[in-house]
Order: structure tokens, then C-alpha cells, then sequence
């Protein structure tokens, strides 16, 4: 089988680095390692399995699915399904695996409630409050109703709550405040001494906000090295986990006024040396990155030119001698002294890490250093 010209990397060491930063700034507080779809396009099982391996207390997904997919390859850690359970299928799951789901409606309670009875079990589950994310959760004056109604179940055993902090990457801290006051009144009215396990802060409230530490916190895009928003002052180092680079597929000399790529939207001002690079948006690239964006050849940072296209890019790379065909391009991560960080990318497109992360981390074949 002939190889892509493009190679995506996981480098497991970087992870390991942020994990230990992240341990030293929370101090003995227990973490939840966020690994949702797909560890944010990092490979759900080999990111997890590094976890599991350097000491993570659970693991956070989205769906029954993850879980699953975890449970299946040997993975023994917690495992919190954080958007709850969907179905009387997914709730057997849910008890014969020793999962851990969020409850945020009575009619989960009793899926889950009825799986459990069928196999004689108990189910520990988290209950999401909602403290101003406007998304899961059951209404903060419904807490001491909600927790009422759960008393009914026999077999439910509420470890802890949790909520979301909406916007703790802002400057303005009033809002972030407001949510963490909400979240401690909801922990003070349950009458629930015995629920240990709460946690509200994200990868934003772990850098900015130590009192929303409590149990328990979440780090997802920190874990990844990537940045709340782009823009973002860490208080710690933070290492990049992915890095995507493609190869020269040819260079070409062009006159003054020449247009290069799809609709003419770049024409040469004099003349250029244009590389075609081997990546577009099949491989994850934004098509906004088109005339905005940058990528690393030869050691420089150069300008995109022209269109993304489906399997291509061109760049500008006037003026850097010894250029050839299947020469390394760096789209994102380090050549020489410079470096492309994901969040750069991220402010070129108007948007956020996040996305860039899934888009390319879902697009390639992953090569893992251990």
C-alpha cells in the first residue's frame, strides 16, 4: 500500500506533559480527562489508554457509543457519559459496564432505574444542573424537587452534580462568578452531605478559577495543548499533541498578474515561485484559511495563496532557495525555529481550536509517538 504524502501526528509524550501540568496546578484534585468525540480528533482508545496509564481518575464522553468502544479495548477507568442515555438499550449498557451516566430528566432516571432492577444492581449516576450554560441540565430551582423525585429509585445512587462554565475564557469575570455561586448553592440546598464527586470546572476554569475546582475537574482542549480562544494567556506550558504536514508536489515560476486557484482570487503582484502543497480540505483544512492562512516551508512561514482546494493548497515561497518536489510542508506544528500552533490557525479562520483539532484529526490516518 503506497503511503499518503501527508502524515498526522500524535506525539503521547506532549499529552503526558499537559496531564502533569495540569496535576500540578490543581493540586491533588481528581481530573476527569475529557475524550469525546474522538479525543478531540486525537483517537478516542490510544489517548485514553495513555491516560488510564498515567494515572487519570475517569474518563468523560459523550454517547453509550465512546463508552463502549473504551470498555471493548480493555479500558477499566471510570467513564462518565456525560449528554446521558438515550434508550433502555443504552442503559443496560450502562449497568452491565459499570458506566457512569449523567441524569438530567426523570425519564433516564427510570431507563436506568429498570436496567439496574433487571440485573440486580446499583447505578451511580452524576445530575447536571444548569447555572446559566443554557444547554443539559434540570432548572436550578428544580434542584431540591428534582432530587425528591430521584429519592423514589431504589437502585440510583447520586455520586455527585455537575454544570458547565459558558464563557470562563473571557476577560470579564462576573459572569464565570455568578455560575460558580450557583453551582455552590445548588451543593448547599441538596441536603446531600455524602455526594463527593461534583465538578464544574473546564479547561478555562482550571487556568482561571480556582474555586471551581470542588471534587472534580474537566480538562479537554488544555489536555490537546490547544487554547480555550484563540488569544488566550495560559498560566502554564502547554505542549501541541497534533501536528499535520504534507510534501511539495511542485513548483512553479510565475509572471506578474497571473492568478493561481479556484474563481482567480489571488493573482501574482511581479514574480513568484508558488509551491503546490499535497492538503485541502479533504485533510481538515478550512477553506477560509484561503489567502489568509500561512503554512511552514523551508524554515519560513509563508503565505497561502489562492483557494484551498480539495487536495491542494499553494503557497507562496518566493525568494526561499533550494526548494524541490517532496520537500516537508509544516501546515500545523514546528519546522526549524518557527511554529504554526493550532490556535493560530484557529484566529486565520474565525474560529476556535477545537474544530481545527476534529476536522484534521478525523481527515488522516493518525501516527502515534509513544
Amino acid at each position: 500500500m503506497v503511503n499518503s504524502p501527508n502524515t498526522l501526528i500524535i506525539d503521547l509524550r506532549s499529552l503526558e506533559f499537559n496531564l502533569a501540568q495540569i496535576k500540578k496546578c490543581v493540586k491533588g484534585t481528581r481530573i476527569m480527562g475529557i475524550v469525546k468525540s474522538d479525543a478531540y480528533g486525537h483517537g478516542l482508545v490510544r489517548i485514553s489508554r495513555t491516560l488510564e496509564e498515567n494515572g487519570i481518575y475517569c474518563l468523560g464522553v459523550s454517547f453509550v457509543s465512546e463508552a463502549a468502544l473504551l470498555r471493548n479495548e480493555g479500558i477499566k477507568v471510570p467513564i462518565i457519559v456525560l449528554c446521558g442515555i438515550e434508550t433502555p438499550e443504552d442503559a443496560d449498557y450502562v449497568i452491565e459496564k459499570d458506566l457512569t451516566p449523567v441524569v438530567f430528566d426523570i425519564a433516564s432516571a427510570e431507563m436506568i432505574e429498570r436496567a439496574a432492577l433487571n440485573k440486580s444492581k446499583k447505578a451511580h449516576i452524576h445530575i447536571k444542573v444548569d447555572t446559566g450554560m443554557g444547554r443539559l441540565g434540570i432548572d436550578l430551582d428544580d434542584t431540591v424537587d428534582f432530587l425528591r423525585d430521584l429519592s423514589k429509585f431504589k437502585t440510583l445512587i447520586p455520586e455527585g452534580f455537575l454544570s458547565h462554565l459558558s464563557s470562563a475564557d473571557e476577560e470579564d469575570t462576573s459572569f464565570t462568578a455568578e455560575q460558580i455561586d450557583k453551582f455552590r448553592k445548588a451543593l448547599s440546598e441538596s441536603g446531600r452531605p455524602g455526594m463527593k464527586m461534583n465538578h464544574l470546572a473546564n479547561s478555562a476554569g482550571i487556568m482561571a478559577y480556582g474555586d471551581s475546582y470542588f471534587d472534580m475537574v474537566r480538562p479537554g482542549i488544555i489536555l490537546y495543548g490547544g487554547l480555550p480562544c484563540p488569544g488566550y494567556k495560559p498560566p502554564f506550558e502547554l505542549k501541541p499533541v497534533m501536528s499535520f504536514k504534507g510534501r511539495i508536489l511542485q513548483i512553479r515560476n510565475f509572471e506578474g498578474n497571473t492568478p493561481v486557484g479556484y474563481g482567480r482570487t489571488y493573482y501574482t503582484r511581479g514574480h513568484k515561485q508558488i509551491a503546490i502543497i499535497s492538503a485541502g480540505y479533504a485533510d481538515g483544512l478550512p477553506r477560509s484559511l484561503s489567502n489568509r492562512g500561512k503554512v511552514l516551508v523551508g524554515g519560513k512561514k509563508v503565505n497561502i495563496t489562492g483557494s484551498v482546494c480539495m487536495n491542494m493548497l499553494a503557497c507562496d515561497v518566493t525568494g526561499i532557495e533550494g526548494l524541490k518536489p517532496d520537500d516537508e510542508c509544516v501546515i500545523m506544528g514546528s519546522q526549524g525555529d518557527e511554529t504554526i500552533t493550532v490556535d493560530e490557525i484557529a484566529e486565520w479562520c474565525d474560529t476556535i481550536s477545537y474544530e481545527i483539532l476534529l476536522s484534521i484529526g478525523r481527515s488522516s490516518e493518525k501516527k502515534y509517538i509513544p
